[in-house]
């Protein structure tokens, strides 16, 4: 049963989406970071410019990013839906914020790895509490437009983080004698300008961390989670079940290292099978106990817990597609035009990355629309197929960089990014109140792990195909097709309110 809208004040609900907002843009700058930064940073950190090696390590810190965003995901919502989503919230972007800024003070590769994957945990939580605090404040009808406003939110962050690479290369002479006027050593300032600037740009990730003052001092309670919480519905989440994304967690950076080293490929994929399985069940784990607990005295008890297994299952899938796609093709754009350029255009890589992320920003409102227009099957299914065609004319129709090139990363970008508008108001109508954060932050976060296989794979198939990324990129797009039978298996909640039950 679905209850009405708990009251609440336009002023507390406006505080909140702002606040969120400012959360998931914060977001999309930590995502913009290092693709951004990861030539010159690795070329820094590494002493080399061997391609192969560079290409290496960017798939593994972005592997290890996606890891710990899909691990904080399930953390952090388990947290939201215990101890409330705007708590959670809090730390969860003090998190991202703090670790984002101390991987400007690296000193070895390893180093970005492991802060950016702390960082990442953060980031992970704060989408799922989030997009749960401001779907359960704000009425049904705005579900769409709210969807869409997140997605784009993210976009935009990822295309401010370009504006300031752009404008730190074009005032690096002029920054450095900013340094040297505060009293910064002439050495630290070589260290801190020195390839394209990429220590300052990480430094700029630490200010996230004033928006946690906002979040705590002014933005309301979700009333469904009191509600909730009152009913005592909260107090089915226990801390020892958390011992299973512990688990699930050192699986998938186990998984990693079987792709980091140079192991035969049996080795890589059985491992990486039995990975998924110990990672999948791990982090099922305090949701499938959450879910025996609170549904032990229920009639239909077992069925309901089954039900709900599914659709973690399916929003997983759903997610993963969308986020593999992305990770294995548009977000390696800015990485393959550095490379494309010879490093001889600096600037190239942020045009890049604006035309992408500018392009995502119109896509996440539209296909927000569309869905609410259409259906979310049908919107997903063509998103699909589309995203597929978007990818093999930006890779294999342009050889130079160029307007054409920009024209085409714009077109990928709208059309691949549109998916984190569609999530958003897909995954909150599969889950009750009471698992809403959980649930959703499984769903899209898990996503994150079959995307980081997908990173790893990438610099394999390079490799092993001899190719480049022009070619591989498109291949790693194929896998939309698994999306596009996928989503006639979930269902359509076209219409329907958010469930409470």
């Amino acid at each position: 049963m679905q209850s009405a809208t708990p009251s609440l004040s336009p002023r507390g609900r406006w505080l909140a989406l702002t606040a969120a907002l400012l959360g998931w843009m914060f977001d999309g700058l930590e995502m913009g970071l290092f693709p951004l930064v990861a030539r010159p940073a690795l070329k820094d950190l590494l002493g080399t410019t061997d391609d192969a090696l560079i290409g290496r390590w960017f798939a593994v810190i972005t592997a290890m990013f996606l890891i710990g965003a899909a691990t904080g995901g399930v953390l952090f919502g388990w947290l939201g839906d215990r101890i409330g989503r705007v708590r959670a919230m809090t730390i969860s972007v003090f998190t991202y914020a703090v670790f984002s800024g101390v991987c400007g003070m690296a000193t070895e590769a390893w180093h970005i790895a492991v802060l950016r994957f702390i960082a990442s945990l953060g980031m992970g939580g704060e989408w799922s509490l989030g997009v749960a605090l401001v779907m359960e404040i704000w009425p049904n009808s705005s579900r769409a437009w709210l969807a869409g406003v997140i997605g784009a939110a993210a976009n935009f962050g990822y295309m401010i983080i370009a504006v300031v690479g752009l404008g730190l290369n074009a005032l690096s002479e002029d920054l450095g004698r900013f340094l040297l006027s505060i009293g910064v050593s002439d050495e630290m300032k070589e260290i801190l300008i020195r390839n394209s600037g990429w220590r300052i740009l990480m430094l700029f990730g630490a200010l996230p961390a004033l928006l946690t003052f906002l979040i705590r001092l002014f933005v309301p309670e979700s009333q469904r989670w009191e509600e909730e919480n009152k009913k005592g519905a909260t107090s089915f989440w226990e801390t020892r079940d958390l011992l299973g994304v512990l688990i699930g967690a050192t699986a998938a950076l186990g998984m990693i290292a079987l792709w980091a080293l140079d192991l035969p490929w049996v080795v890589r994929i059985g491992g990486s099978l039995a990975a998924l399985v110990v990672i999948t069940l791990g982090y099922l784990y305090p949701i499938r106990r959450f879910l025996h607990r609170s549904n032990a005295e229920h009639p239909q008890g077992p069925q309901k817990t089954r039900a709900t297994t599914r659709r973690l299952l399916l929003a997983a899938g759903l997610s993963g597609v969308a986020l593999l796609g992305t990770w294995g093709s548009t977000q390696w754009a800015p990485v393959w035009v550095d490379k494309m350029t010879g490093g001889t255009n600096p600037d190239a890589k942020a045009y890049t990355q604006m035309a992408t992320a500018f392009g995502a920003v119109i896509g996440c409102v539209l296909a927000a629309l569309a869905g609410e227009r259409f259906g979310r099957r049908p919107t997903y299914a063509v998103l699909c197929l589309a995203s597929i065609a978007a990818i093999f004319g930006l890779f294999r129709l342009n050889t130079e960089f160029g307007t054409p090139l920009l024209i085409w990363a714009f077109v990928a970008g709208t059309i691949t990014a549109s998916f984190y508008g569609w999530l958003p108001l897909y995954l909150p109508e599969l889950f009750a109140t009471r698992m809403r954060a959980t649930g959703q932050g499984f769903g899209f976060n898990f996503g994150r792990v079959l995307a980081a296989i997908g990173v790893l794979q990438l610099p394999v198939i390079m490799k092993q195909l001899e190719v480049s990324y022009a070619q591989a990129c498109p291949i790693m797009s194929l896998v939309y097709l698994i999306g596009f039978v996928l989503i006639w298996f979930a269902p359509e909640t076209k219409g329907k309110p958010l469930p409470q039950d």
